[in-house]
């Protein structure tokens, strides 16, 4: 005897083993769920409730980064040149910091008289100021001559305003300096 397959329910199949007995067999989809619902335990059914809470702190340390850009005179020809470079400092939100440059590499330099060195040690004096004026130095002692703000979060630009002295008598070629940018909060 041959049953047609799903002809008791669409969810399951039965077919004729030869052997005299009929084999019922569902679709691979249905099996495990159907073994899993019959070997777990019924939840049981909750009705009250209870609560708490936990505290969640955090500790926000104040942190600064700094950048600053290269500033160019440009060709010297004997007549004082003004130029300008910013400098980026990125605090923390209401974190107090203040800007120092230092005197510069070459020997001799102060943050009063800087100097660029050039061929045979020959030197072109400089200034750097805080003002466009070209009236307050730019130094390196806290609370005496640098650039003090407060932190927001955000990139804050600095401009730094130079200057070099006119009427110098300077070996022709090529001048450098490097200045180290302070970050003190």
């Amino acid at each position: 005897m041959t049953l047609t397959a799903n002809r008791l329910s669409p969810a399951f199949a039965v077919s004729n083993t030869g052997y005299g007995q009929l084999r019922k067999t569902a679709p691979c989809g249905l099996i495990l769920p159907v073994i899993l619902a019959l070997a777990l335990p019924a939840a049981p059914t909750l009705g009250a409730t209870a609560t708490t809470t936990f505290a969640v702190s955090a500790t926000v340390e104040a942190a600064c980064s700094i950048s600053a850009a290269a500033l160019s005179f440009g060709t010297y020809t004997g007549a004082t040149i003004n130029a300008t470079t910013t400098i980026t400092a990125t605090c923390t939100n209401t974190t107090p910091y203040s800007v120092g440059l230092n005197p510069g590499t070459s020997a001799g330099a102060s943050v009063t008289t800087r100097k660029m060195t050039g061929p045979g040690s020959s030197t072109v004096a400089y200034a750097l100021y805080s003002d466009p004026g070209h009236t307050l130095n730019w130094g390196q002692t806290v609370g005496v001559d640098t650039v003090s703000a407060t932190g927001n979060g955000n990139p804050q630009s600095l401009t730094v305003y130079g200057q070099t002295a006119a009427g110098q008598l300077s070996t022709p070629g090529s001048y450098s300096d490097t200045i180290t940018v302070t970050v003190t909060y």
